[in-house]
């Protein structure tokens, strides 16, 4: 069973930045995809941003376009989510998602909390 580790996520004020990272637990290669949704206390998970492995081509959430920045690296097969100009609306916890081998996987998510 693949275990995605994230790491990152914290405690910031509005305007400041943070950067989280996930990466497949046993090294898996097979990978299609990996991104990030998030979720807030009383509403549904929302996709944030998605990577596609092979070709890099990067997907955001409307409001996210312009401050924050998904990446790859392919030979340490992490996926990382660069967080700028963060809002208080952005105060969720957010799960890494990958698509390796034919199979969804989530990591047990992470908080991050925009301070006003």
């Amino acid at each position: 069973q693949v275990q995605l580790v994230e790491s990152g996520g914290g405690l910031v004020q509005a305007g400041g930045s943070l950067r989280l990272s996930c990466v497949p637990s046993d090294g898996s290669t097979d990978i299609y995809d990996m991104g990030w949704f998030r979720q807030a206390p009383g509403t549904d998970r929302e996709f944030v941003a998605s990577i596609t492995w092979t070709s890099g081509n990067a997907y955001y959430l409307d409001s996210v376009k312009g401050r924050f920045t998904i990446s790859r690296d392919n030979l340490q097969n992490t996926v990382t989510l660069q967080m700028n100009n963060l809002k208080p609306e952005d105060t969720a916890v957010y799960y890494c998602n990958a698509r390796i081998s034919g199979s969804d996987y989530w990591g047990q998510g992470t908080q991050v909390t925009v301070s006003s």
